[in-house]
């Protein structure tokens, strides 16, 4: 789903982002005084959007205003389950911990982050990491960026990432999983001279 979603957003941001690029290039470039192309809807620099035979073309057909009406509605419709989406994927701010008595209590999304994220930078060669809880407070995941040293080898980073700081994470807030996903560079030093 969020691969999906990751998809969908460069996508539909491309797309939008060429339309205006073109669309506005266009009217600038017009509106500098270049000849306009022929496809174009602007005839010279003084012509104007839509024209009053262009407004009023399509006034007396009873099935135009309900069909601009609907095309706007799915394309609000479509902006609103954007843009939630977009904002679901924010930090965690809470985790439910199952205490055993079925009562459950709330553990501070940061609080788990942190302690998450302290543990992981401790782990060998990893120089720095940074950890965001993202999904619902009962089925959290984690999002775990690594920078690592040269000489670590990618796969044993990950090995010890999941067997201890993520299990450890797991079971101290009671969860049945915690599923992550990892992303690792390596830390670039500078040349130093030896004398």
């Amino acid at each position: 789903m969020r691969a999906m979603l990751r998809t969908v957003n460069r996508v539909l941001i491309g797309v939008v982002g060429l339309v205006l690029v073109v669309l506005g290039g266009s009217v600038l470039a017009v509106g500098l005084g270049a000849p306009s192309p022929s496809w174009w809807i602007h005839d010279d620099r003084h012509d104007v959007l839509l024209s009053d035979s262009e407004r009023t073309h399509w006034k007396d057909s009873g099935w135009w205003w309900p069909v601009v009406i609907a095309v706007l509605a799915v394309l609000l419709l479509l902006v609103l389950w954007w843009l939630t989406a977009v904002l679901r994927r924010r930090r965690l701010a809470e985790v439910l911990v199952d205490t055993g008595d079925g009562a459950g209590a709330l553990l501070r999304g940061r609080a788990l982050q942190s302690v998450l994220a302290r543990e992981t930078s401790e782990l060998d060669g990893v120089s720095d990491a940074r950890v965001q809880l993202t999904g619902r407070r009962t089925a959290p995941e984690a999002r775990v960026k690594l920078r690592l040293e040269p000489h670590v080898d990618p796969a044993t980073a990950l090995h010890q990432l999941t067997t201890e700081a993520l299990a450890h994470a797991r079971n101290s807030a009671g969860l049945a999983s915690l599923p992550a996903e990892v992303r690792m560079r390596a830390v670039k030093h500078g040349e130093q001279r030896v004398s």
